[in-house]
């Protein structure tokens, strides 16, 4: 199964949008209606549907690691820092990610 995105509640629409044109199927939180969950809860929540969460936040990066070295499953956490990185390249990037890659691959 291919690497679907979960976008958090963080990142700008237009590269849910961007990513929909291209022919990726993306789930936000708003749409989910999840705008006001913790990290945990969006992390879990993104696993429940079987997606990687894409996260402008760093904090989620401190959540994923805990889990890891907990043992505990989660998805996967897409991560790409907010002012370093053009929406362009995010839609690029996570249509390759989508479509190169299979779920499966992430949890390395």
């Amino acid at each position: 199964m291919a690497v679907r995105p979960y976008m958090d509640v963080h990142v700008r629409s237009a590269v849910a949008d961007g990513l929909i044109l291209r022919g990726v199927y993306v789930v936000t939180a708003q749409q989910d209606n999840r705008r006001t969950l913790a990290d945990p809860k969006l992390l879990d929540r993104a696993t429940e549907l079987g997606r990687a969460l894409f996260t402008h936040d760093r904090d989620l990066l401190i959540e994923a690691t805990r889990r890891q070295r907990n043992g505990r499953f989660f998805a996967g956490v897409i991560y790409a820092h907010q002012e370093e990185v053009a929406t362009s390249q995010c839609i690029e990037d996570l249509e390759l990610i989508s479509k190169v890659y299979e779920a499966e691959d992430t949890y390395l």
